[in-house]
């Protein structure tokens, strides 16, 4: 019942009552002193008398609380600042006594102005302290508190077990620190006890969280400490000083700042290619797997370029949604339509492009992560491929002017599910390429795009965030790094350069060591790499071997053959492909297969067709 008035008090309500309670002293102390004074109870002469005092201290101590603004201090804020403001009230209020008796010419003791003061400021301080604790004990009685023992008894944990005690949500229960000196004192109210007896505490006191409170312990020391508490039953947190809070040199989740310049081993090439505006002015687009890493920057990038129309299509609800709302808020003039559903629905695919005059297709839309998809090597090749597939012949049949296929650079010499399976769908972009009259198909194929989903360096960053270690699968494994926005800019550029079966690439320097790119991780966070060499280090690289499906080291090229396009950082491939028998061949093998969920008959049908050499192994093979 005192819990529901309280919370249904409005801030206004609050302050008037405080206020009313502040003067009510007034006349209250002013009573108690000439009652002290006189060593007597009031007559009504004497109260009489005492009226041009009220008349006077009363409005002025309204005033004067109006202008300090006591009335509203909140009373789990009201600390020594709020006493001293409240005495300075007080001493004026007094003092306009003495004034009042000597204008009007009363004969008032002068003590009694002095003793006044006293009374006033004893009553007012006492009172708000003593609401103060009856208001937190209705709040702590009327719902319930996290219960939280602060590991770390130095300045970072008293402050925060300072600030808790007065909070309605949270409830320290005692301190836990490795200092013998600290344990068995007292700090802000709470025990010091030593981390042997932390499950004994956690159990005896209800404990549902554990805050760290060591920000001068480096942060791998904290990650592993708090790994280590995680089987005593509550949360484990971590929490920096306060003073580097406001200081903004750390935070709860702390970043990671790499160049990304350093680990590509070439500086960016956003500003080097060039816009392409015209290719997808007033064009009506489909973006497939639009709310993935690629196809999101897709229609980031293409909202600039002034379409039509933008068509969005993705499985993922929550990811639909997400790039939706964003590209609303920053096109809130152009026509976005999102379709939540999967490019395997031929029907829905057909139905997109009837019902929206698509001009160009980007299929973003894939299954990528190598491991998993070796792991459900069936689905990822009904998506891979066959949703390539269906989405390639809906365009063909609509007649859209162009058809870019984002491949990987996985598909070249695949050793994975997932890289053959993009090959396939490479090969299935050339074959309708070779076939179509109005359609101009083409792909782009890169390599690793930096903070994507499924990419090295979120991991990474997660596992410097944890302490460690930072796994790496070969000491050599090399790989091609770009950024999204490079990664979008040349599959838009593709769309405008395409003539049909063309294969892209981009020039990506050199590969990089994914090594050398979890030192530069780890030293650019701040911390050292704990090795052979640095022993005392803070975090180590741990090398776990390759995954299946994983090579040493990608390529971009199948062939060596490469033409220059209007750009001089983007080439043409010439590469041969599959036939058009030899792929409805590989497709209906492909088919029967995924139908089955025969893993062993789809690893044959990739071996048959995408990893013979020439027409007589895979003779060879079919025999």
């Amino acid at each position: 019942m005192l819990y529901e008035i309280c919370t249904s008090l409005r801030r206004s309500q609050k302050s008037a009552i405080i206020l009313a309670i502040d003067l009510l002293w007034i006349p209250v102390a002013l009573f108690l002193t000439l009652s002290l004074i006189f060593s007597r109870l009031p007559d009504a002469a004497m109260l009489r008398d005492a009226l041009p005092f009220l008349a006077v201290m009363l409005p002025l101590a309204f005033a004067m609380s109006h202008y300090l603004g006591l009335h509203r201090i909140k009373l789990n804020a009201y600390e020594l600042q709020g006493v001293v403001e409240t005495g300075g009230m007080a001493a004026i209020t007094g003092a306009s006594g003495v004034v009042v008796n000597m204008v009007v010419g009363m004969s008032m003791p002068p003590q009694v102005f002095v003793i006044f003061t006293m009374m006033f400021l004893i009553l007012a301080v006492s009172s708000r302290l003593l609401l103060r604790t009856f208001v937190l004990w209705i709040y702590n009685t009327g719902r319930t508190r996290t219960r939280v023992l602060i590991y770390g008894a130095g300045q970072t944990g008293q402050q925060l077990a300072t600030a808790l005690l007065t909070d309605d949500a949270l409830q320290p229960v005692a301190f836990v620190d490795d200092n013998p000196t600290l344990q068995s004192l007292t700090i802000a109210g709470l025990k010091v006890h030593s981390p042997s007896h932390i499950r004994e505490i956690v159990a005896g006191n209800d404990v549902d969280r554990v805050v760290l409170a060591m920000p001068s312990a480096s942060r791998p020391v904290q990650k592993r400490l708090a790994r280590s508490l995680h089987d005593v039953g509550c949360e484990v947190h971590l929490l920096p000083s306060f003073a580097d809070i406001v200081s903004a040199k750390d935070s709860v989740s702390r970043s990671i700042p790499v160049e990304m310049s350093a680990i590509m081993g070439r500086n960016r090439l956003e500003t080097e290619l060039p816009g392409v505006s015209d290719a997808y002015q007033g064009k009506r687009i489909l973006v497939t797997g639009a709310g993935g890493s690629i196809g999101s920057e897709l229609c980031r990038q293409l909202i600039t370029c002034d379409p039509e129309c933008i068509v969005m299509l993705d499985h993922s609800e929550l990811s639909l949604y997400t790039i939706e709302r964003e590209l609303c808020d920053l096109a809130p003039n152009l026509h976005i339509v999102p379709v939540l559903g999967s490019i395997l629905e031929k029907s829905l695919v057909e139905a997109v492009f009837a019902g929206h005059e698509i001009d160009v297709v980007l299929h973003a839309a894939a299954y990528k992560h190598v491991p998993m998809v070796e792991i459900n090597m069936i689905e990822g090749l009904r998506n891979n491929v066959l949703g390539t597939k269906i989405v390639a012949d809906a365009a063909r049949a609509a007649g859209v002017e162009r058809f870019i296929l984002v491949s990987s650079d996985k598909a070249v010499r695949p050793t994975s599910a997932m890289g053959s399976s993009k090959r396939l769908a490479e090969e299935i972009i050339q074959d309708l390429a070779t076939r179509s009259d109005t359609t101009r198909f083409s792909m782009v194929r890169f390599g690793n795009v930096l903070g994507s989903s499924g990419s090295v360096i979120p991991l990474f960053e997660d596992q410097i965030a944890n302490g460690g270690p930072v796994t790496v699968t070969h000491s050599d494994v090399t790989r091609y790094f770009m950024t999204v926005s490079e990664a979008v800019r040349l599959v838009l550029l593709a769309g405008s350069f395409a003539r049909g079966g063309d294969v892209f690439v981009l020039d990506m320097g050199e590969p990089v060591s994914i090594r050398q790119v979890a030192r530069q991780m780890i030293e650019g966070a701040g911390y050292t790499v704990k090795d052979a060499d640095n022993p005392d280090g803070d975090i180590e690289i741990a090398i776990t071997g390759l995954r299946p499906g994983e090579k040493l080291h990608e390529e971009l090229l199948i062939g060596s053959d490469m033409l220059t396009t209007p750009h001089p950082k983007v080439f043409r491939a010439e590469e041969t492909h599959l036939s058009e028998i030899e792929m409805a061949n590989a497709l209906r093998e492909l088919r029967e297969a995924v139908e089955s969920h025969d893993d062993a008959a789809a690893r044959l049908v990739l071996k048959r067709w995408i990893h013979a050499a020439d027409p007589k192994e895979r003779n060879q093979i079919n025999e």
